[in-house]
């Protein structure tokens, strides 16, 4: 696991308080934490369990992956997704079930965009194997044009000089006249 990085998970933890408007004995209160366990947390003091981070971020209205994330548990991969999710879930002017809505549609869209970015992806991958394919397939028949072409050229060559070789032929094409007595 992560080392935890408390001095900014505390500073965070202040300013989301603050931020919801909450005395710390409140959030104290609303978490199951005492209060002074909290403020040590909030002073950088003690490096909360996942466990306590979940209660607190519940208290907030935030995200627990916020706070995970803060608190260096977990790497900052999807950091916008959840700094969206926290947005909705601190919004005072949408009430839980609208909230809980919201996430549902904003998931379906990332997995949808997830998915179109993979079928994308595919799709080119697809698309340059099948040009490559076709350039090796179009090389691989004009090299056979050129050896079949060498060989009923050269043919083709010597059958037309005998034609033209004999005695009584023209060189342009039209008959010979037979000779008069």
């Amino acid at each position: 696991m992560a080392s935890l990085n408390v001095g900014n998970l505390g500073e965070y933890l202040r300013e989301q308080r603050r931020n919801a408007q909450l005395s710390l004995r409140q959030l104290a209160d609303a978490a199951g934490v005492s209060n002074p366990y909290l403020s040590q947390i909030e002073r950088g003091l003690r490096k909360p369990s996942a466990d306590i981070l979940q209660q607190l971020a519940k208290a907030l209205r935030i995200s627990a992956e916020t706070l995970y994330v803060q608190a260096g548990m977990l790497d900052e991969r999807e950091r916008e997704e959840l700094e969206t999710r926290a947005v909705i879930l601190a919004d005072p002017s949408i009430n839980e079930r609208q909230k809980q809505v919201l996430l549902q549609i904003y998931e379906s869209f990332r997995k949808e965009n997830a998915l179109d970015t993979e079928s994308t992806e595919s799709t080119e991958r697809t698309e340059s194997t099948e040009r490559t394919e076709g350039t090796e397939a179009a090389e691989s028949a004009r090299t056979a044009e050129q050896a079949a072409g060498a060989d009923s050229g050269g043919a083709g060559g010597s059958a037309g000089s005998r034609g033209s070789s004999g005695g009584s032929g023209t060189t342009d094409g039209s008959a010979a006249t037979p000779p008069s007595n």
